[in-house]
């Protein structure tokens, strides 16, 4: 599906300097939130999801349009979902939605922009340059990150865009062979048992089969969330596991809020915020829980 995109380039050269609304837009965060929750499941039906997604870019197109897409946030979250579109106009469009959300908000995740780049690089038949991009090529294949032109961007680039380094990319790809939590615990008796099996695994180091990343575990809680009483103990093993990631206390702390249990989010937050101080997001759940 495409959209009216001449007309949205138009929308940016005409943006005046000041706007009078200086609020969110609370619309475009709820079709992120969506677009984030679609893609955390562990069975995701790509062809309900490539609906879903083009409805959500038609309704950003439409925001733009109407002059409702004003904050940082609203950029970034604009980008967001263009990024999931299928062809270059989407992945073009996601690169100038960022580039505007950074101009507005310097604490704006740029590792988007480079992600941006790279998909419209790739959507191209070019090389990317970051090395954001991993791609199966065959239904049985093996994950591998798209080629790259490494010459074009320094390793201290990409930390300044939250992309990993070369030598971490590496590391990365071999993380995305291994195989998901979420195939053990399909068998697994309760999700206590499934725990025991994470620490298991992760004591065999690179020896295990099994991603129990950082990463691969917090995936893992994100896709038993509707049962927060059991994601919990996921999340809070990996703040236990990990303790010097700021993302596992960030997780941890979201769960125990839909569990509302509000005085044991709260240090989480703050832990996470000490980890990473541009954790804005960290920031805002802690002022609205002090708020209460």
């Amino acid at each position: 599906m495409k959209f009216a995109i001449p007309a949205l380039l138009i929308y940016f050269a005409l943006l005046p300097v000041v706007r009078a609304q200086t609020a969110d837009n609370a619309e475009i965060k709820r079709m992120y939130d969506e677009d984030q929750s679609a893609r955390k499941v562990a069975s995701i039906d790509w062809n309900q999801l490539n609906k879903d997604d083009a409805l959500r870019r038609k309704r950003v197109a439409e925001l733009l349009d109407s002059n409702k897409v004003v904050t940082g946030k609203d950029f970034y979250h604009g980008a967001m979902i263009f990024q999931h579109g299928t062809d270059t106009l989407a992945s073009g469009m996601a690169i100038r939605l960022m580039k505007k959300a950074i101009s507005l908000d310097t604490t704006i995740n740029k590792w988007l922009l480079a992600a941006a780049i790279d998909r419209d690089l790739m959507r191209k038949g070019m090389p990317q340059v970051y090395g954001t991009q991993y791609v199966k090529m065959g239904p049985n294949a093996r994950f591998e990150r798209y080629k790259i032109d490494s010459t074009k961007i320094t390793d201290e680039e990409r930390r300044a865009y939250n992309v990993e380094t070369l030598a971490e990319q590496k590391i990365k790809e071999r993380r995305l062979n291994l195989l998901p939590i979420s195939q053990y615990h399909a068998t697994a008796k309760s999700v206590d048992e499934t725990i025991a099996f994470i620490r298991a695994e992760v004591g065999k180091g690179e020896g295990s089969r099994y991603d129990v990343s950082e990463q691969g575990i917090n995936t893992f809680g994100y896709q038993i969330i509707k049962t927060p009483e059991q994601a919990v103990k996921v999340f809070r093993l990996n703040t236990e596991l990990y303790p010097e990631a700021f993302n596992t206390f960030d997780s941890y702390g979201e769960c125990l809020m839909l569990l509302n249990r509000t005085d044991e989010a709260i240090p989480a937050y703050e832990k996470s915020l000490s980890l990473n101080p541009g954790n804005n997001g960290a920031r805002e759940a802690l002022a609205k829980l002090k708020a209460r």
